[in-house]
């Protein structure tokens, strides 16, 4: 039986803390079982961004003729994009995988985990014992219990990354995140896409005001059929048919291909951590504490499988902390402020608290908004619908959520994001009061912060 001072499980995040463990004298190992790089690298975050450049680059061309540039699509290559992304991330798993494999340590296993106890791994019929343990496993697509799903060919987020294939028509079964990006891509690539959505909104967890906006717009270009509740699937011919209520009335849509997008499930069930009693939320993620140790010593979990934010940046800050920590130098994350970003059309970025979950909390607070339309560059731009929004506390100033629909939003968020680190109470006033090149797109965001009325 093979002993480490250290196992990995997950070749994530996980894969830097491996790496830093060894580097500073550690006896470690990985084990992951697909490609190395975890889920951003090879299903998740880079093949999807590479697509999605794609999808904004026809929408670029479709809509030449309001500046005045005569431009048509002769042809779509969708295949084309989704193979760029393909072969350069499966590139990068196997480098990732050579360079590790050229050192002795740390040392891989190719396989799935699962606890024996609180300090004994199985993998492959091989068992191994480890001093510590940190698990970074991820998760996976969550599939809901729909009637007949079991029975019918359809997608997640991994095989549609994938394709080799692009269907005329799919039906889009869940509207966050996933679903907004890849509805997306797939739309500007000429399919027709529908959206089942059970909420009243599309990408209900941002702020309201956004959400709106999004939902309104999203309406207006595509099929988007919200507060649906899917009944069951079932494959008919060469299609599928999802059955749905919508405020009690049935309906159906037909379509080539579904894609199911109704969020992720923590792999914490796949691993029986029960075995080496870690405790788990209702919904499966490890609980953790501000070091990100779980309920048994010297056992640590971070990334998604641990569920306090569900984004790549935000593993990479845990997995520099859980280095410190493995190593005996604890230190709290500092997860302050965590900023998000939506890659589709139009963008979606955020940091801080949404208006309604303010409200939930009874917090006093005061709105600032301001829209692209009303800047140089938004003009331009030729932007309807984009605005900033800022949430402050009434009394202390404090920047308590930003809010960013539109163009560029995933960049003019990091300058919110900036101030707030730099000065947790007096974000607002460096915002105001830091000079902004006239007419760039940053000074929607100065002129919201002006609009706060504190």
């Amino acid at each position: 039986m093979k002993s480490f001072d250290l196992v990995v499980i997950g070749a994530g995040s996980g894969l830097d803390v491996a790496v830093g463990a060894a580097q500073h004298g550690l006896k470690t190992a990985i084990i992951n079982e697909g490609p190395l790089g975890g889920t951003c690298l090879n299903r998740g975050c880079i093949p999807s961004k590479m697509i999605l450049h794609s999808a904004d680059v026809a929408e670029t061309i479709s809509t030449a003729s309001q500046f005045g540039i005569n431009a048509t699509i002769k042809s779509l290559h969708p295949l084309h994009a989704i193979q760029r992304a393909t072969s350069l991330v499966d590139h990068e798993a196997k480098e990732i995988e050579k360079n590790i494999n050229s050192t002795k340590n740390p040392v891989i296993f190719k396989g799935k985990a699962s606890f024996v106890n609180k300090t004994t791994l199985l993998i492959n019929n091989e068992t191994i014992t480890a001093k510590k343990i940190l698990i970074a496993a991820g998760t996976r697509p969550s599939i809901p219990p729909i009637p007949g799903i079991e029975k019918v060919p359809f997608l997640t987020s991994t095989e549609a990354l994938r394709l080799q294939k692009i269907p005329k028509t799919m039906t889009i079964i869940g509207g966050g995140y996933i679903a907004a990006e890849l509805g997306y891509f797939f739309a500007s690539m000429g399919c027709i896409i529908t959206i089942l959505q059970r909420n009243e909104l599309l990408i209900p967890t941002v702020d309201i005001d956004v959400a709106r906006t999004f939902t309104t717009l999203w309406q207006k270009k595509y099929r988007v059929i919200t507060k649906a509740d899917v009944k069951s699937i079932e494959k008919r011919g060469d299609s599928m048919i999802v059955h749905y209520q919508v405020s009690g009335k049935k309906a159906e849509i037909k379509s080539d291909t579904l894609l199911v997008a109704a969020g992720r499930k923590p792999n914490s069930d796949i691993l029986n951590v029960q075995q080496a009693g870690l405790k788990t939320s209702p919904q499966g993620y490890l609980n953790v504490n501000q070091y990100l140790e779980t309920n048994v010593k010297n056992i640590w979990a971070l990334g998604d499988i641990a569920g306090v934010y569900q984004f790549k940046h935000s593993a990479n800050l845990e997995a520099e902390y859980a280095l410190q920590n493995i190593l005996g130098k604890k230190g709290a994350v500092d997860y302050y402020p965590m900023p998000y970003a939506i890659f589709t059309s139009p963008q979606v970025a955020g940091v801080g608290l949404t208006e309604q979950v303010l409200q939930q909390k009874k917090k006093s607070y005061v709105v600032g908004k301001y829209f692209y339309k009303d800047t140089g560059m938004g003009t331009a731009l030729a932007e309807k619908d984009g605005f900033v929004k800022f949430i402050v506390d009434k009394k202390t100033k404090e920047i308590l959520g930003c809010h960013i629909i539109g163009p560029q939003a995933s960049l003019l968020i990091h300058e919110v994001v900036v101030a707030m680190k730099a000065n947790r109470f007096k974000a607002l006033d460096i915002l105001r009061n830091t000079v902004h090149v006239h007419p760039a797109l940053n000074e929607v965001v100065q002129r919201a912060a002006w609009n706060v009325p504190v």
